[in-house]
């Protein structure tokens, strides 16, 4: 195993490693709950509905920008739970994502990352969004790829194409200098790994340890990981003892 800081970049993914989705989304779906009184589901439940959803509009309507897809998934949501929802429920849902909140040891951690490798982000939202969340985040990235600017979402390999593509065109960057650092199996260790790529698995789920998948879509197959850690903060950790 290489160490840490034999890395030059560090490629994230954002959201539920670096911003915590998960709660944005339960905070988000509070005003379809309390248009359902009746019919609540719980935490849970709306976390894996809303995994299923979006990994399949994703999938269906890869050209979608995020708000619109978060929109539809929000509709889809509501069908899937037996809930009742309007447009401007669906509207709200799909422009909440600005309101997500960074976890809180991720602007820290970054700050010592950024001491030790270049940062990039590999996302599957909108320009947008992104901006808005990067002010959360306590760093300037050296890049951020959207999958507005690549018409497609993460898991497809075009998505993981660009990156490869786009570091080495703007950064000099080549596949052995990458990290690429997330929590999601299914959007990016898996693809992560068919491009050959280095891994560290932030598993805020602890999925490792038999923890929920939460609002992230199951694989089949646990893919190996280089690295495992619990949180950013741990890897900033270890980075400096490295």
């Amino acid at each position: 195993m290489r160490r840490l800081t034999d890395y030059r970049v560090l490629t994230f993914d954002c959201y539920g490693t670096l911003i915590d989705w998960e709660r944005g989304i339960w905070d988000a779906l509070q005003p379809l709950i309390m248009h359902n009184a009746a019919t609540r589901p719980t935490r849970d439940d709306a976390l894996r509905a809303f995994a299923q959803c979006e990994s399949d509009q994703e999938q269906a309507t890869p050209g979608l920008r995020y708000p619109e897809l978060l929109a539809v998934v929000h509709r889809r949501m509501a069908e899937m739970s037996g809930l009742k929802t309007e447009d401007e429920l669906d509207a709200a849902f799909g422009a909440s994502l600005p309101h997500w909140p960074a976890f809180p040891d991720t602007a820290d951690a970054l700050r010592i990352l950024k001491q030790h490798f270049k940062l990039v982000i590999l996302s599957n939202v909108h320009r947008a969004g992104i901006a808005a969340s990067n002010r959360k985040l306590g760093v300037e990235f050296d890049a951020i790829y959207t999958a507005e600017d690549i018409g497609s979402y993460k898991p497809a390999d075009t998505n993981f194409e660009y990156l490869l593509a786009h570091l080495k065109s703007d950064l000099s960057l080549d596949p052995p200098d990458v990290l690429h650092t997330a929590q999601s199996l299914f959007h990016d260790h898996v693809p992560a790994r068919k491009f050959g790529l280095a891994t560290a698995w932030i598993d805020r789920q602890r999925l490792s340890e038999g923890g929920s998948w939460g609002a992230t879509e199951r694989v089949d197959e646990m893919p190996q990981t280089d690295y495992v850690f619990f949180s950013l903060g741990e890897m900033a950790e270890a980075v400096l003892v490295a």
